[in-house]
């Protein structure tokens, strides 16, 4: 026969054993159920400690008091009343001490003063000058002892006390929003006066709360200062028209913070063109643009709705043809592909966010990626809240959070990344005029105190919902 022992893990003897799988050790007939018999106790001694760790839980759950945290908090508060008891009672016996001094020489002078009304009493020589005298003594002795002048209590500004605070995990913010907005700009309808629009399109908000609307019908920039009944012309205005102070259907506005100028999206005159106190100056020629972004390190991005692209341009370099970020793989709906690309939104890392407005979706273009991830939409042309319809202007928040001008549903939408479906922000209560409706809503922006504007395209107004307290 031939030779097919090998040796006992326990005993080292050359026996027919046989492997475990776990350990991948070797065990004769003799001592592999007392192997066995180990690992049963060890998967005891687990569902012991599982058993154990369930009652902790259970007892956690009930009584949320006896945490470890809790415990932690309080043993703070006992030590800080501690403390202050200590302070306050070195505190009252310094007081006691010195109010007792005091006392007694508030008592002489009171004495003194009783002595002196009894004698003018006896006497009864006085007139108005001696009244007032002791009245003024009586009036000073008592404001001493009520107000002492030569004892304070002083509050150091640096407490002696160390202050706590409890560190949550960054969580996102699901704000709410006032669902009736409020008009703050153009309440008059549709026209060309400066307290109306005609079609306005992008929008931005700087720190003062002026507000920027490209006045697409009126081929012009209109500045709507905080609180203001009406705006004021900033560029075009002159009628349409391709002249360098003329506009033709702008779509877009940002402003250029280095040169203090703002940077229109000329669409209908297919160019880029900065306006910096009537000074105009073409950027980028030959483009079909809608939407522009500027990054933190001042490169400018402007897409193109005929070429199905996004192009970057580095500053004071807008002579050449730009670099292709997102799209430029001709018109479809691969990842690769773009389909009427309009608003973009470019954010810190210079990822790229795209409304892929033909596609029905919000396109995410990471750096230097050959293609996009679709983080919106995607789900076809509809009303469900995992679709869109005709997305147009487009912001993304410090966690990522995406927010869409969900057009053809006149509605705002919010999409966590990697979510199946978004939420309704706001309206989406049908087309209307209402203060809870909007109708065809366009270009996005948020203030500091996370009031959201939108322009209103088809009710030819600008809608600010405040955040719901």
């Amino acid at each position: 026969m031939a030779n097919n022992k090998t040796q006992c893990f326990i005993c080292n003897k050359e026996k027919l054993t046989f492997p475990c799988e776990g350990c991948l050790n070797r065990f004769c007939l003799i001592h592999l159920p007392e192997h066995y018999q180990i690992l049963s106790e060890e998967l005891n001694h687990i569902i012991d400690d599982y058993n154990k760790f369930k009652e902790t839980m259970n007892e956690q759950k009930q009584n949320p008091h006896n945490h470890s945290l809790i415990k932690q908090v309080n043993q703070w508060e006992t030590n800080a009343i501690e403390k202050i008891q200590k302070k306050a009672q070195y505190c009252r016996k310094i007081v006691i001490e010195s109010l007792q001094t005091l006392i007694n020489d508030i008592e002489m002078k009171f004495n003194d003063l009783n002595k002196q009304i009894q004698q003018l009493h006896k006497e009864t020589d006085f007139n108005e000058i001696n009244l007032n005298y002791l009245r003024n003594q009586l009036i000073e002795i008592t404001q001493e002892l009520n107000s002492p002048s030569n004892i304070s209590i002083q509050q150091d500004s640096q407490s002696f006390i160390n202050n706590i605070s409890i560190i949550l995990p960054k969580k996102p913010k699901f704000n709410k929003w006032e669902q009736n907005a409020i008009t703050v700009a153009a309440e008059n309808g549709q026209g060309q006066q400066l307290n109306q629009l005609n079609r306005p399109v992008g929008i931005l908000i700087d720190k003062e709360k002026n507000i920027f609307i490209a006045d697409n019908s009126n081929h012009r920039i209109v500045e709507w200062k905080h609180n203001a009944k009406q705006g004021q012309v900033i560029a075009g205005g002159n009628g349409k028209g391709n002249r360098m102070d003329q506009l033709n259907c702008p779509t877009d506005v940002i402003v250029d913070q280095q040169t203090h100028s703002i940077i229109i999206a000329d669409s209908l005159n297919r160019r880029a063109i900065r306006w910096m106190d009537q000074k105009q100056q073409i950027l980028i020629h030959n483009i079909d643009c809608q939407g522009l972004a500027m990054d933190k390190h001042g490169f400018l991005y402007a897409s193109d709705y005929k070429k199905n692209e996004v192009r970057r341009w580095k500053m004071g370099e807008y002579n050449n043809e730009g670099i292709i970020v997102a799209g430029g793989n001709r018109k479809g709906n691969q990842l690769n592909q773009l389909d009427c690309p309009t608003f973009i939104f470019v954010d810190e890392e210079q990822s790229i966010y795209v409304s892929d407005r033909e596609n029905q979706r919000v396109m995410k273009w990471r750096k230097d990626a050959k293609e996009g991830q679709t983080v919106a939409g995607g789900n076809g042309d509809g009303r469900n809240l995992n679709q869109l319809s005709s997305p147009e202007g487009i912001i993304v928040d410090d966690l990522g959070q995406i927010y869409v001008a969900d057009s053809g549903n006149h509605r705002i939408m919010r999409w966590c990344e990697g979510k199946e479906e978004g939420e309704i922000v706001v309206g989406g209560n049908g087309a209307g005029n209402q203060p809870n409706q909007l109708k065809g809503p366009a270009g996005l922006s948020f203030d500091d105190e996370e009031s959201l504007y939108i322009t209103d395209y088809w009710n030819h107004r600008i809608q600010k919902y405040e955040i719901a307290l």
